[in-house]
């Protein structure tokens, strides 16, 4: 295969996207992540993952500049990262652009970081996201401009006892309630045939909405349920979750004012390298 990422591409912001937050968005978006919160329920305040949200629709669109068509198809969502520089409440109006900033050929893919950034339409930063997509079996054979932040987590944390283990439920409706709600209907999460036909044993959760899982699991046990305390989360997509499944987070203290977290079905990772940062 001839094809090669384009490094022209990289740095072109994409045109705006506008996005206006209502309570009832919000609310549709808790539930559909069995949020328990309550500030996140009745729409006062966004849950952390909903920042997703407002910036879907410009979320793949930079690996256009870069990334040849023709291998789209085999690109997966392999880690997100959010910096939070205030929550998303009801009335926001939402500006948000993307850029793809770099990538790396690696033996079994090429790894690449799409960074976007989320304003109010007065300009002030809401948000920042780092996308790492994997393109599998595809190594383009150099490393090129920035990758997203790293966020790997330290084993020696192991050696002590998790802060709090937290056991959760997907429900068997989970991705039909998650799709709409999150704007992402994606035929894997929905249709069975379709996830069959790409390989996966069935239908599949929203990765992100696994990871809206995990947040509700740090804030509730370890920052009082106040998003407004939470500046830093990531994670790393390690398999994927079925609805039906339970999952359990294992949380690490790693310093102050940040913990380290992994997601497992029962063996099985499926959540790794986990952070998040909360302002003390």
């Amino acid at each position: 295969m001839t094809e090669r990422f384009d490094p022209g591409g990289l740095g072109k912001w994409t045109d705006e996207s506008r996005f206006e937050v209502t309570r009832e968005r919000l609310i549709e978006y808790a539930k559909a992540t069995n949020d328990p919160i309550p500030a996140h329920l009745a729409g006062d305040v966004a849950s952390p993952v909903f920042a997703i949200v407002p910036v879907f629709e410009s979320l793949m669109e930079p690996a256009l500049e870069v990334v040849p068509v023709g291998l789209f198809g085999r690109i997966v969502h392999g880690e997100q990262e959010f910096r939070f520089h205030r929550p998303i409440r009801p009335g926001d109006k939402l500006v948000s652009r993307a850029r793809m900033t770099g990538y790396e050929g690696l033996p079994n893919g090429t790894r690449g970081t799409i960074h976007l950034e989320c304003r109010t339409d007065d300009g002030d930063l809401v948000n920042e996201q780092y996308v790492t997509l994997f393109v599998r079996g595809f190594d383009t054979g150099e490393t090129r401009g920035e990758l997203g932040p790293d966020h790997k987590f330290d084993e020696g944390l192991r050696a002590q006892a998790p802060v709090a283990k937290v056991n959760q439920h997907v429900d068997d409706d989970q991705t039909y309630r998650y799709a709409p709600a999150a704007g992402d209907p994606m035929p894997i999460h929905l249709d069975e045939e379709v996830a069959k036909d790409s390989g996966l044993p069935g239908i599949i959760a929203h990765g992100l909405c696994t990871m809206a899982f995990t947040s509700w699991a740090l804030l509730t046990e370890v920052a009082g349920s106040d998003v407004d305390r939470l500046k830093r989360f990531a994670v790393r997509f390690a398999k994927p979750v079925l609805p039906g499944q339970d999952l359990t987070t294992r949380i690490w203290r790693a310093g102050a004012g940040s913990y380290a977290f992994e997601t497992t079905v029962g063996e099985t990772v499926v959540i790794k390298d986990g952070l998040a940062e909360f302002a003390e």
